[in-house]
C-alpha cells in the first residue's frame, strides 16, 4: 500500500517539476495530462509508461501515468476529472456507460469518449508446474489470486467461475504480492486478465508453470454468461512454458478521454500513437495490436470528436462522435 501511495505522489510531483521547455503546443490545451493505468506489474502500467514518454515528447506537454486499481477506478477518475485519459476494457466501459455493473451503483458514467484501440485482454489461468491441479474444474475450493480489487480480472472472475460452475476462494492484491504467494504455495493458482505477455506471469514463469485452457464447452458457457467476451488464443512461445496455443477468452481494450478534451488535442494523440506504434511496441509487445483498423472493436462507446476526424480521414467508413 505504501508503494502505491508513493507512486501517486511521484506522479503528482512530476507534473510540477517537469522541465520548463515542455510547454503546450497550443495555448488552449491543458498544461498537462494524466493517464489512468492499473496496478504495477501489469500490462496497462508498462504500456502506459511507454505511451506517456512518447506523448510528452511529441505533443510538447507533460504526460504522466497514475497507477490505479484498473478500468473501474479509471472510469470513476475520468468522470471526476482527476485524470484526462484512461485505459479501459470494453466490458467494464459498457457496464459504466449503461450503469449496469454493481460497482456503478446504478449511475451512468458518460464522460468517456473512445480514442484508439489498444490490444486484446485475454484471461489466463496458471498453476505451478508441479501442482496436482490439471484442469479448470480442479480449481473448486482452491485459492486463486485475481489481482487488485476493481481491476479487470477481479471484476470478471466471479462471473467467469460462476459460468464454469467452479467455486474457488478468490484473493485480491497487487500482482507482485500475489505471485509471491503463489510461488510460496499460499495460493494454488492465478487468474490473470491482460495483454500478453503479462509482466507478472513472466515473473511466475521463473519457477515453471502450466496454463489451464478452456475446453470448447467451457468457452461456450462463459460466452453465454458474458457476451462481450470472445474466443481467443495465446500463441505458443509467448511465454517460456507455453509450447502450444492456449485456448481462452478475451475482451478488447481502448484508450479513452474526457469528452471535454480539445478536439485538436485528441486528434494529435491518435495521430502520435499510430505514427509511433513501433516505439510503443518496444514498451510492450501487446502494442502490436494497436492498429487503426481495430477501431471497429468498439461497438457502443462514442468516439471523441478529434478521434472521429482522424479515422474519417483514413477510412471511408465513418465513426459516430455521439455528442
Amino acid at each position: 500500500m505504501m508503494g502505491y501511495l508513493v507512486r501517486i505522489v511521484t506522479t503528482v510531483l512530476a507534473l510540477f517539476i517537469w522541465p520548463r521547455a515542455a510547454l503546450p503546443a497550443e495555448p488552449h490545451w491543458p498544461s498537462s495530462l494524466v493517464i489512468g493505468t492499473a496496478a504495477p506489474d501489469g500490462t496497462y502500467a508498462v504500456y502506459g509508461e511507454g505511451l506517456a514518454r512518447i506523448l510528452t515528447r511529441e505533443l510538447g506537454l507533460p504526460v504522466a501515468t497514475r497507477l490505479t486499481e484498473g478500468p473501474v477506478e479509471n472510469v470513476k477518475l475520468l468522470e471526476a476529472g482527476e485524470i484526462q485519459l484512461a485505459f479501459v476494457t470494453m466490458g467494464v466501459a459498457l457496464q459504466g456507460w449503461n450503469g449496469t455493473g454493481e460497482w456503478t451503483g446504478g449511475r451512468q458514467f458518460r464522460t468517456m469518449r473512445a480514442l484508439f484501440p489498444m490490444y486484446e485482454t485475454v484471461f489466463q489461468i496458471a498453476v505451478p508446474r508441479n501442482s496436482p491441479i490439471q484442469s479448470v474444474a480442479d480449481l473448486n475450493g482452491k485459492r486463486v489470486g485475481v489481482g487488485p480489487q476493481g481491476g479487470t480480472t477481479s471484476v470478471y472472475a466471479p462471473e467467469i467461475f460462476k459460468a464454469l460452475k467452479v467455486a474457488p476462494a478468490l484473493s485480491n492484491g497487487e500482482w507482485a504480492d500475489l505471485i509471491n504467494q503463489a510461488q510460496g504455495q499460499a495460493l494454488d493458482a492465478m487468474l490473470v486478465a491482460g495483454g500478453v505477455p503479462f509482466p507478472a506471469l513472466l515473473q511466475f514463469e521463473r519457477q515453471g508453470i502450466r496454463y489451464l485452457p478452456l475446453n470448447p464447452q467451457q468457452t461456450t458457457d462463459v460466452r453465454l454468461a458474458i457476451p462481450e467476451l470472445a474466443p481467443s488464443i495465446v500463441p505458443a512461445g509467448v511465454y517460456p512454458s507455453l509450447n502450444r496455443g492456449y485456448q481462452t477468452v478475451g475482451v478488447y481494450n481502448f484508450a479513452v478521454a474526457r469528452s471535454d478534451l480539445p478536439d485538436d488535442l485528441a486528434y494529435a494523440i491518435v495521430d502520435v500513437v499510430f505514427s509511433h506504434q513501433d516505439e510503443l511496441i518496444e514498451a510492450h509487445p501487446a502494442a502490436a495490436e494497436t492498429v487503426p483498423a481495430r477501431f471497429t472493436r468498439n461497438t457502443f462507446l462514442p468516439f471523441h470528436g478529434g478521434a472521429t476526424r482522424w479515422y474519417s480521414s483514413q477510412f471511408t467508413t465513418g465513426v459516430d462522435r455521439g455528442d
